[in-house]
């Protein structure tokens, strides 16, 4: 028996070496083209040694109930200052270490909520929980495992009966049928997550390579060859889909909500909207939704390389059943361009949606955004529109080229940007188009998901006075990256790595800072929304000195006179004074350290109302009919009788349109333009 062991000893530790040894081979590999080609790149320090630390450790432990103190701070000792020195000298026996001790960990808590799982929880314990706004110290003994564990699932258990019952009175009737049932599920799903950890084969030493990437900045990134083809398949309009969208319900269950006629889902003909997802399979894994991340769901999903996947439904808690569907490339109707006719008072304006800015990056059809976008704003130059609302509110960005090649459709001719490369050489981009395609007045739409190339497109109609830009402060990317393999030789690793930074035509850069909008109005979560400033590693906000020479559309005065009117409609409009105090509400959840809660169902159902008081108001303001009259171009008509099939989608992004607030002040924008000329 002992040999065996030690057999299987030295088997395991030659295959960790193995592992160390290749981790360490492509860290080196990431490092020198990030040494070479990144815009600023950094040294290899103690600095990044505590960044990748302390990054990889919350991502293993966010809630800091699973390592020991003792364990994190012999863990801190060793590698917290050390892991630079380790990369240096080509040794990553630090990952192994750390893996090791966390799943130490995972089976002392699993072995904790067995225990839990056979005893009678007390729920008149008085007690109470802490949450943590920021980062907070690791602080678990030993000797409290269990106590922190019965502490936490008493409150999942109270927090989950609050959540699906809207009366007190019933769950203290009832509370120990609830209670039994919540427990049950809680403990479950907690387990089966920990097995599927412990069982699993997650190459940890992804994480720590994108760690190591995300300290050069936020946006430079490793890319495995799966992650690389689902980010590619991300910024174009058709890629490889089963023709499904899900959601999560009450009860955090994985429930199909609309299927694309046009899928491979519907034209099974075995599933139907309401199924829900019990296993997801790729043929050579199954992973169990009840107790996997969404992240592990959506990935096994969405990648390419998963051409075939096997879905596990139920439907109206009846039997299982499974259903194998080849995926088929088909359009992705939330990424893809699209516009409508406004008519007030017996005028038209145009309505342009630009989700992202997506690119036919695999050459199959040569058309992206910007042709895309074109052609929808001929369709409504035919109707006679009297201006034009360009709408890149949530618009994450995508291609540079794609946002050039559509500001040089708005402007005449010039300039449009000034591009800096790790050399810090400097590029003037110009407009490359003679003339413009549309030459009435534009507003552009934006927000605080508004970024990259979006910001890149909307700064640009900004400088040239040719738009007036309306909603919240953009995210303040001003970075741009490009997809590079470590060696030319390799065809499974892959970085994503910041190459240049843009500036505006006025020399300045709206990095960090985001585009300040001419008009500011109230846009709903605005204030939560996460920032470039936010992340630690951002490049800060700088500028160049030399500014280009370029002809503005319009007198600066003149936008200033159109922004003071909106400003002054705005401030006495009831409906953004209610937007503003609801963004007040959510900013106070999010953000004021909350005082220790009582574990007690009477505290627990009043933090349940008071979100769900703040929830049904969002709801309420949200469904607000804006009264419009909003219809297709008689182009799009045309379309759709001859693609009924997207008469759906049309219908939904039409009903989408009728609530949106921002689309009122943009026509009042737009009449001021045409009646002050």
């Amino acid at each position: 028996m002992k040999t065996i062991s030690l057999l299987l000893l030295l088997t395991t530790f030659s295959v960790f070496a193995q592992n160390d040894t290749k981790t360490c081979e492509i860290l080196s590999k990431i490092n020198t083209l990030i040494q070479s080609e990144h815009i600023l790149p950094k040294p290899i320090d103690d600095s990044l040694s505590v960044f990748v630390f302390d990054h990889f450790i919350d991502e293993l432990d966010p809630s800091h109930n699973l390592f020991l103190k003792s364990e994190y701070e012999t863990l801190s000792q060793k590698y917290r200052f050390q892991i630079d020195d380790y990369i240096i000298a080509k040794n990553c026996s630090f990952v192994t270490d750390i893996v090791n001790t966390y799943k130490t960990g995972l089976a002392r808590n699993k072995v904790c909520i067995e225990a839990i799982a056979n005893e009678k929880l007390d729920y008149e314990t008085k007690d109470t929980i802490r949450f943590y706004k920021k980062a907070f110290p690791f602080y678990l003994l030993e000797s409290h495992v269990g106590k922190v564990w019965r502490k936490k699932i008493r409150y999942e258990v109270l927090d989950d009966i609050a959540s699906k019952n809207s009366s007190i009175d019933s769950i203290k009737s009832n509370f120990d049928v609830l209670a039994s049932a919540s427990k049950k599920s809680i403990v479950e799903n907690e387990l089966c997550r920990i097995n599927t950890i412990l069982q699993s084969t997650t190459a940890y030493e992804e994480s720590i390579f994108n760690n190591f990437c995300n300290y050069f900045d936020p946006h430079t990134a490793y890319f495995s060859n799966d992650t690389k083809s689902n980010f590619v398949s991300s910024l174009s309009k058709e890629h490889l889909s089963l023709g499904l969208n899900v959601s999560l319900n009450e009860k955090n269950e994985v429930i199909i909500n609309a299927l694309n006629p046009n899928g491979p889902a519907f034209q099974t003909g075995k599933i139907k909207k309401g199924d829900q997802i019990i296993s997801v399979s790729n043929m050579k894994e199954r992973i169990i939704v009840s107790c996997a991340t969404i992240e592990s769901i959506s990935t096994m999903i969405i990648s390419d390389t998963n051409k075939t996947i096997t879905l596990t439904l139920r439907r109206n808690s009846g039997q299982n059943f499974d259903v194998t569907i080849d995926k088929q490339l088909i359009k992705d109707e939330a990424n893809t361009v699209y516009s409508f006719i406004i008519e007030e008072k017996n005028k038209k304006f145009g309505y342009l949606k630009i989700p992202s800015f997506y690119a036919d990056f695999e050459g199959n059809s040569g058309k992206g955004c910007a042709e895309d976008a074109g052609l929808e704003v001929l369709k409504l130059k035919k109707e006679n529109i009297k201006g034009l609302i360009i709408d890149l509110v949530d618009n994450g960005g995508g291609s540079m080229e794609e946002a050039i090649k559509l500001a040089g459709m708005f402007i005449d001719s010039g300039p449009i940007s000034i591009i800096v490369d790790s050399k810090q050489r400097q590029t003037i981009v110009n407009d490359p188009y003679k003339g413009m395609l549309f030459k009435e007045p534009v507003v552009v739409l934006v927000n605080g998901n508004t970024a990259s190339a979006s910001e890149f497109f909307a700064s640009i109609l900004q400088d040239y006075n040719r738009a007036l830009l309306l909603g919240g402060s953009t995210v303040g990317k001003a970075t741009m990256q490009t997809i590079m393999p470590v060696d030319e030789n390799d065809n499974d690793n892959f970085i994503k790595v910041t190459i240049n930074k843009f500036y505006r035509v006025t020399g300045k850069s709206n990095q960090a800072l985001g585009i300040i909008p001419n008009v500011y109005i109230p846009i709903i979560y605005e204030t939560i929304f996460p920032k470039e400033s936010n992340s630690p590693s951002s490049f800060k906000n700088d500028s160049l000195t030399n500014q280009l020479v370029f002809k503005p559309f319009h007198k600066k005065s003149f936008l200033d006179n159109i922004a003071n009117n909106s400003k002054k409609r705005i401030a006495t409009d009831s409906y953004f004074n209610e937007i503003r105090e609801i963004n007040q509400k959510i900013t106070d959840i999010i953000t004021k350290p909350k005082l220790p809660l009582p574990i007690t169902i009477e505290s627990v159902f009043e933090e349940q109302m008071e979100v769900t008081r703040l929830s049904k108001e969002i709801i309420g303001v949200e469904a607000h009919i804006s009264n419009l009259n909003i219809y297709n171009s008689y182009l799009n008509k045309f379309l759709l009788t001859l693609y009924p099939d997207e008469k759906a989608n049309n219908l939904f992004q039409l009903e989408t349109l009728k609530t949106n607030h921002l689309l009122k002040e943009s026509i009042n924008i737009l009449e001021d333009f045409n009646s002050l000329k």
